[in-house]
Protein backbone atom coordinates (compact mmCIF):
# COMPACT_ATOMS: atom_id res chain seq x y z
CA UNK A 1 0.00 0.00 0.00
CA UNK A 2 2.83 2.43 0.80
CA UNK A 3 4.48 2.02 -2.58
CA UNK A 4 2.19 4.52 -4.32
CA UNK A 5 4.06 7.57 -5.56
CA UNK A 6 1.02 9.80 -5.86
CA UNK A 7 -0.91 11.43 -3.07
CA UNK A 8 -4.68 11.38 -3.05
CA UNK A 9 -7.35 12.55 -0.64
CA UNK A 10 -10.73 11.21 -1.63
CA UNK A 11 -11.01 11.77 -5.38
CA UNK A 12 -8.76 14.85 -5.58
CA UNK A 13 -5.00 15.17 -5.47
CA UNK A 14 -3.52 16.53 -2.29
CA UNK A 15 -0.74 19.02 -2.93
CA UNK A 16 2.42 19.37 -0.89
CA UNK A 17 1.14 22.29 1.21
CA UNK A 18 -2.13 20.50 2.05
CA UNK A 19 -0.30 17.22 2.76
CA UNK A 20 2.14 18.96 5.10
CA UNK A 21 -0.76 20.73 6.82
CA UNK A 22 -2.37 17.31 7.33
CA UNK A 23 0.89 15.91 8.75
CA UNK A 24 1.14 18.82 11.19
CA UNK A 25 -2.44 18.24 12.26
CA UNK A 26 -1.97 14.49 12.73
CA UNK A 27 1.20 14.78 14.84
CA UNK A 28 -0.42 17.48 16.96
CA UNK A 29 -3.50 15.37 17.71
CA UNK A 30 -1.91 11.92 18.05
CA UNK A 31 1.32 10.41 19.30
CA UNK A 32 3.15 9.42 16.13
CA UNK A 33 6.52 7.85 16.90
CA UNK A 34 7.75 6.61 13.52
CA UNK A 35 7.50 7.39 9.83
CA UNK A 36 5.52 4.18 9.29
CA UNK A 37 2.99 5.17 11.98
CA UNK A 38 2.65 8.51 10.18
CA UNK A 39 2.18 6.78 6.82
CA UNK A 40 -0.59 4.65 8.36
CA UNK A 41 -2.26 7.67 9.97
CA UNK A 42 -2.17 9.57 6.69
CA UNK A 43 -3.56 6.52 4.90
CA UNK A 44 -6.44 6.42 7.42
CA UNK A 45 -7.13 10.03 6.42
CA UNK A 46 -7.20 9.03 2.74
CA UNK A 47 -3.73 10.35 1.91
CA UNK A 48 -1.44 7.72 0.41
CA UNK A 49 2.27 8.62 0.52
CA UNK A 50 5.63 6.94 0.19
CA UNK A 51 8.17 6.73 2.98
CA UNK A 52 10.49 8.99 0.97
CA UNK A 53 7.77 11.65 0.71
CA UNK A 54 7.06 11.47 4.44
CA UNK A 55 10.77 11.71 5.22
CA UNK A 56 11.09 14.81 3.03
CA UNK A 57 7.97 16.37 4.56
CA UNK A 58 9.21 15.75 8.11
CA UNK A 59 12.52 17.44 7.28
CA UNK A 60 10.84 20.41 5.56
CA UNK A 61 8.37 20.89 8.42
CA UNK A 62 11.22 20.76 10.93
CA UNK A 63 9.50 18.03 12.93
CA UNK A 64 11.65 16.61 15.69
CA UNK A 65 11.53 13.49 17.81
CA UNK A 66 10.66 14.10 21.43
CA UNK A 67 9.25 11.89 24.17
CA UNK A 68 5.79 11.98 25.71
CA UNK A 69 5.10 11.81 29.47
CA UNK A 70 5.49 8.02 29.38
CA UNK A 71 8.85 8.22 27.60
CA UNK A 72 7.53 7.05 24.23
CA UNK A 73 8.95 8.70 21.09
CA UNK A 74 6.78 11.14 19.17
CA UNK A 75 7.14 13.75 16.46
CA UNK A 76 6.56 17.36 17.51
CA UNK A 77 6.38 20.61 15.58
CA UNK A 78 9.20 23.04 16.40
CA UNK A 79 6.80 25.55 18.02
CA UNK A 80 5.20 22.73 20.05
CA UNK A 81 8.35 22.08 22.07
CA UNK A 82 7.67 22.44 25.74
CA UNK A 83 9.54 24.90 27.92
CA UNK A 84 12.10 23.68 30.41
CA UNK A 85 10.19 21.55 32.96
CA UNK A 86 11.85 23.42 35.85
CA UNK A 87 10.59 26.76 34.48
CA UNK A 88 7.12 25.29 34.10
CA UNK A 89 7.25 24.04 37.70
CA UNK A 90 8.32 27.45 39.01
CA UNK A 91 5.46 29.12 37.13
CA UNK A 92 2.79 26.71 38.33
CA UNK A 93 4.05 26.85 41.92
CA UNK A 94 4.19 30.65 42.00
CA UNK A 95 0.69 30.93 40.62
CA UNK A 96 -1.21 28.10 42.32
CA UNK A 97 0.69 26.69 45.32
CA UNK A 98 -0.05 28.12 48.77
CA UNK A 99 2.30 26.18 51.05
CA UNK A 100 4.64 23.21 51.32
CA UNK A 101 5.09 21.28 54.56
CA UNK A 102 7.22 18.24 55.34
CA UNK A 103 5.74 15.31 57.28
CA UNK A 104 8.39 12.61 57.59
CA UNK A 105 9.24 11.64 54.00
CA UNK A 106 6.14 13.29 52.52
CA UNK A 107 5.79 16.89 51.39
CA UNK A 108 2.24 18.22 51.49
CA UNK A 109 1.71 20.99 48.92
CA UNK A 110 -1.54 22.93 49.43
CA UNK A 111 -2.83 24.56 46.25
CA UNK A 112 -5.68 26.55 44.79
CA UNK A 113 -8.73 24.37 44.16
CA UNK A 114 -8.28 22.23 41.04
CA UNK A 115 -4.57 22.92 40.52
CA UNK A 116 -2.96 20.08 42.47
CA UNK A 117 -2.89 17.73 39.44
CA UNK A 118 -0.98 20.32 37.39
CA UNK A 119 1.57 20.74 40.18
CA UNK A 120 1.94 16.96 40.54
CA UNK A 121 2.44 16.61 36.79
CA UNK A 122 5.03 19.43 36.79
CA UNK A 123 6.89 17.78 39.68
CA UNK A 124 6.86 14.41 37.91
CA UNK A 125 8.25 15.95 34.71
CA UNK A 126 11.35 17.40 36.36
CA UNK A 127 12.45 13.92 37.48
CA UNK A 128 13.87 15.34 40.71
CA UNK A 129 16.37 13.07 42.44
CA UNK A 130 14.62 13.52 45.81
CA UNK A 131 11.10 12.73 44.52
CA UNK A 132 9.91 9.14 44.40
CA UNK A 133 6.42 10.05 43.19
CA UNK A 134 3.39 12.30 43.57
CA UNK A 135 -0.30 11.90 44.31
CA UNK A 136 -2.70 14.77 43.67
CA UNK A 137 -6.22 15.52 44.76
CA UNK A 138 -8.09 18.76 44.01
CA UNK A 139 -6.20 21.14 46.29
CA UNK A 140 -3.46 18.99 47.81
CA UNK A 141 -0.47 17.31 46.22
CA UNK A 142 1.48 14.72 48.19
CA UNK A 143 5.11 14.49 47.14
CA UNK A 144 6.85 11.34 48.33
CA UNK A 145 10.55 11.77 49.04
CA UNK A 146 13.08 9.06 49.84
CA UNK A 147 13.45 10.14 53.47
CA UNK A 148 12.71 12.97 55.91
CA UNK A 149 15.97 14.75 55.08
CA UNK A 150 15.10 14.89 51.36
CA UNK A 151 11.56 16.01 52.20
CA UNK A 152 12.88 18.93 54.28
CA UNK A 153 15.29 19.97 51.53
CA UNK A 154 12.48 19.71 48.98
CA UNK A 155 10.23 21.98 51.08
CA UNK A 156 12.95 24.63 51.10
CA UNK A 157 13.41 24.34 47.34
CA UNK A 158 9.67 24.44 46.55
CA UNK A 159 9.02 27.28 48.98
CA UNK A 160 11.35 29.54 46.99
CA UNK A 161 8.82 29.41 44.13
CA UNK A 162 5.67 29.69 46.23
CA UNK A 163 4.38 33.24 46.60
CA UNK A 164 2.97 33.80 50.07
Amino acid sequence: MHEYADVRLGEGRLGKVERQRLIASVVTRRRIGSQFELIDALSDAGCIVTQATVSRDLRELGLEKAHDALGRPRYVLPEARRPDPRDALRRVLSEFARSATAAQNIVVVHTELGSAPAIGRALDRIEHRWIVGTLAGDDTCLVIARDAKDASALVKELSESIEL
